[in-house]
This record gives structure tokens, sequence and C-alpha cells, in this order.
């Protein structure tokens, strides 16, 4: 397992700030959702590319609409973010739908289920 520096992790975490604020405040498109937040980012160390991992409340259509819109508003939302955070290269972002909370939500009611039929 690779090592992160503090200097990548902290660029991680202003671009996740950011990300969401921007998603929050500037992005208009009507495909996604109000209820989306962003879960980690990982940025690249030569800052060429971003994943961006998003959560949406919601149903699967839902998701699957926010994750189109943003994929679709992709460019706006990198130059924002080269307005907002003074970095040598704008990462490119790759949006990835988090689906880990829906995991945890479902693993905890299969172990509630177990613990109520004993």
């Amino acid at each position: 397992m690779k090592k992160r520096s503090v200097k990548n992790t902290r660029i991680n975490e202003e671009v996740m700030r950011e990300l969401s604020n921007i998603i929050r405040s500037d992005v208009k498109d009507p495909r996604v959702s109000s209820l989306t937040s962003v879960v980690a980012v990982e940025v690249a160390p030569d800052l060429k590319t971003a994943k961006a991992y998003i959560s949406v409340l919601g149903d699967e259509t839902d998701a699957d609409k926010t994750l189109e819109g943003l994929k679709s508003s992709a460019g706006y939302i990198r130059h924002k973010l080269a307005e907002n955070i003074n970095l040598r290269n704008t990462p490119e972002i790759k949006f990835i739908m988090d689906q880990s909370i829906e995991y945890g939500v479902r693993m905890s009611h299969l172990i509630d289920e177990v613990n109520g039929n004993k």
C-alpha cells in the first residue's frame, strides 16, 4: 500500500470541501439531487486526475440521474474548482458512485434480523 504524503492529504481534503460547495451552490443541473454529498476525493500525485466518490440519498434512479448530471457538468465544475483553489494543475474529475453507506445500512438490518430471530 502506498503511503500518502501530508501534502496530498491536504489537497484531497481541500478539493473535497470545494467540490461539495460547488455541487451544492453552483451546479444548476436539474438532474443533480440536492441530497448529494462528496464522500471522498483522491487526487493523483501529479494533480492531473481526481476521483470524486459521491453519495446520493434516494433511490437508484436519483443516483443515476445525479451521476449523469455531474458528468455532463464536469467541465464547469473543473473551471469553478480552478477559480477557488490555486493548484499547479486543476485535476480532471471522474465521479464515482459510492455505495458504502447503503451497504452499511443493509448489513445493519441483516444483523438486526439475525439477532432478533434468536
